[in-house]
């Protein structure tokens, strides 16, 4: 069976180890189709190639690079015609261009093509994105979705075709691993964060967070984003920016390190109007590297983290604050959420599961077309 997917997030190096594991299923030809960078709100990722062993990694043009509802490939039409497989995994929302303009190439080439979707809320949107989505609604032979509510919103709008909740990736419990040696005794406590500078993560409740904190304490935060300025005038003025370390955004194969080097991480998401939580990836790597996690209750993050991690109130600082005191007076705790973390990570969001529950969707795909048990 060969299977061409079309991802832009695939441009991230940790990302390309569920791209390894997936080719490494039986009865499985994978080519990934990416862009050559591609650009959002926190700048400009350029494809790394990481991980390629076993499939084909093939950059190729982008229309409209960083316009999220608009981009294409203008050039997708004629490497589906030379590629020709048989399940066509497009990994972009519904409501895009993007997903659109692939699925309308599917459709006239007889291949059978999937969707993927973060999008948890329920909006109707306007012109043309609502047409673009019910298209792609007619004509996905099935659909996955990133998280629950995901799931139910596609149900709620009128997708009824074959679903399927998996995250879009998972992390590798050989590079997203314990530290080698223990953390270092009597050095203040660590807290961190990493992830987009934006109003929706809720850095703001962090370091509200953080001011109620008592004895020796750090936090790293290491991202880029829109609100960078504001929130280093934040910290400044709540008197805190001596303790606050600023990082640009660390590539994806050196995360490891950085997690390893907290006592705590924390994503403090805020729900707003156009957008919640749609899963945390974060926390997942944090939780594999033997950090304890603190989440918000926003969106997926409960779901995310079940018994292990600590959950506060999104917004409320003095929640989080309360959490963080928590974990830096008691060394019991920190030790069993982080042993909890890494178990509840080996079961459900390593790569090789992730790549596992996606190839059953190509398999069921494919058999109505092949007949051949594939």
């Amino acid at each position: 069976m060969h299977v061409v997917m079309l991802s832009k997030a695939c441009v991230v190096g940790a990302y390309q180890r569920k791209l390894e594991e997936l080719a490494r299923l039986p009865g499985i030809e994978l080519t990934v189709l990416v862009p050559p960078s591609w650009r959002d709100s926190r700048g400009e990722q350029v494809l790394e190639r990481a991980f390629t062993a076993g499939y084909t990694l093939q950059a190729t043009p982008v229309a409209f690079n960083g316009r999220f509802h608009l981009h294409f490939y203008p050039r997708l039409g004629a490497e589906l015609r030379r590629l020709r497989p048989d399940v066509f995994h497009i990994d972009e929302e519904p409501y895009n261009f993007a997903t659109r303009h692939a699925m309308g190439l599917a459709r006239r080439l007889g291949i059978a093509a999937c969707f993927f979707t973060w999008q948890n809320l329920n909006r109707r949107y306007p012109l043309p994105f609502r047409a673009w989505e019910r298209f792609n609604f007619a004509h996905a032979a099935h659909a996955i979705a990133g998280n629950h509510a995901a799931a139910q919103v596609l149900r709620a709008k009128g997708f009824a075709g074959p679903v399927t909740v998996i995250p879009q990736f998972g992390i590798d419990p050989q590079l997203f691993t314990l530290p080698a040696l223990p953390r270092p005794a009597g050095r203040p406590f660590t807290i961190g964060y990493a992830g987009g500078l934006v109003p929706e993560k809720g850095l703001d409740t962090l370091l509200q967070a953080c001011i109620q904190l008592e004895d020796d304490w750090r936090l790293q935060l290491a991202g880029s984003g829109a609100q960078l300025t504001e929130l280093q005038n934040l910290a400044q003025g709540l008197g805190i920016g001596a303790r606050v370390t600023w990082q640009a955004k660390i590539p994806s194969t050196q995360m490891p390190g950085f997690y390893q080097s907290l006592d705590a991480f924390v994503l403090p998401s805020r729900t707003r109007p156009n957008w919640m939580e749609q899963f945390g990836r974060v926390l997942v790597e944090a939780m594999a590297c033997g950090v304890p996690v603190v989440g918000s209750s926003s969106g997926e993050i409960p779901f995310v983290l079940g018994d292990a991690g600590l959950i506060f109130p999104e917004g409320d600082a003095a929640g989080l604050a309360a959490c963080l005191r928590k974990l830096q007076h008691d060394q019991a705790l920190r030790e069993s959420l982080a042993g909890r973390g890494r178990a509840r990570v080996l079961e459900h969001y390593t790569q090789e599961r992730i790549a596992r529950e996606t190839s059953d969707v190509y398999r069921a795909m494919a058999r109505p077309a092949s007949g051949d048990g594939l």
